[in-house]
């Protein structure tokens, strides 16, 4: 009698086969990317920015671990598997622990030496707000809806969620992890991805991942190939002269979007959200071209919220809109 091979057993067999997903290490995740970001820093012209968030990583190191948070069930894996639909949207599955990580996080920063003393009544405001309020930002948030008066609380509250979400998705078994439809989105959290990354090291070795903003899962998606709409049609790469290939924009002339891809080829301590931060520059220039970010980076809404306040200003004044 012949059985159908499930896809574990089939890439079991196979000993040339890669991982479909890297699912994140949270013990260490925050720790590594506000070393690297401090490694950035150095003759970076926004220094004292990029040295400011790792000081925020490095409250998210210590909250790891501070409370436990949820878990998928049986019943809802299948669907998801079945349905080929996120594990657990983030929108929909936020874990009432991000609060209490939240107020760790607050406390560890207000404690921290070298953090601007203007920030401190920030974060007394962000500390005194009602937990339902608190929620509602963090779900705006989530749907990429920042209002401008949010924009100073929105890198502490989506690091909050990142330390919940990335204990959440580390603690999900490998082959629990559906494959979705778009591809383009995490398979897990359904958030979108801040980069991609080309990886070195075991079956993972040269093969490019996209990675989430919030749960920090990575899954594969082959090269030259738009990571917003799927494209594999004018896809081109841009880079700032003389500053190497480690980290280039990728565009994709389908869609008018591009999302940088990062490199550990050319440099292989590259991380996918600390090195998109470090080069805001080529955003900057990126800026003056067709193409539109296709994804913020969960720490720094301010661009978002510059455009949709943009966007609001010209739908009152436009008949049309």
């Amino acid at each position: 009698m012949q059985r159908i091979l499930q896809p574990g057993e089939i890439e079991a067999l196979d000993h040339t086969s890669f991982p479909r997903v890297l699912l994140p290490v949270a013990g260490s995740l925050f720790a590594e990317r506000a070393a690297r970001l401090r490694q950035l820093a150095e003759g970076n012209p926004i220094a004292d920015y990029l040295r400011f968030v790792a000081q925020i990583m490095d409250a998210q190191h210590q909250a790891v671990g501070s409370v436990e948070v949820g878990a998928p069930d049986a019943a809802g894996i299948a669907r998801a598997q079945e349905h080929s639909m996120p594990l657990l949207p983030a929108v929909e599955h936020i874990d009432p622990a991000w609060q209490t990580v939240l107020d760790s996080m607050l406390g560890t920063l207000e404690g921290a030496q070298g953090l601007p003393a203007a920030l401190q009544p920030l974060l007394q405001e962000l500390r005194h707000l009602a937990p339902e309020t608190r929620d509602d930002i963090a779900k705006k948030l989530l749907q990429k809806e920042v209002a401008a008066r949010h924009v100073g609380m929105a890198p502490f509250i989506m690091a909050a969620l990142q330390v919940v979400f990335t204990m959440r998705a580390a603690n999900i078994g490998a082959r629990e992890v559906p494959i979705t439809d778009p591809a383009s989105i995490c398979p897990i959290c359904a958030s979108e991805p801040v980069s991609s990354v080309i990886r070195i090291g075991g079956k993972s070795a040269g093969h490019r991942y996209l990675h989430c903003g919030t749960c920090a899962c990575e899954w594969h998606m082959v090269r030259v190939k738009c990571t917003h709409c799927e494209s594999t049609k004018g896809v081109h790469y841009q880079g700032i002269d003389g500053a190497g290939e480690a980290v280039l924009a990728e565009t994709c002339d389908e869609c008018g979007s591009y999302r940088k891809i990062v490199n550990q080829e050319k440099d292989p301590r590259v991380d996918p959200l600390a090195d998109d931060l470090a080069s805001l520059m080529l955003d900057l220039l990126m800026s003056e071209t067709k193409f539109q970010r296709a994804s913020p980076n969960p720490l720094l809404f301010v661009a978002f919220a510059e455009e949709q306040e943009a966007e609001s200003d010209h739908a009152l004044i436009d008949p049309a809109a």
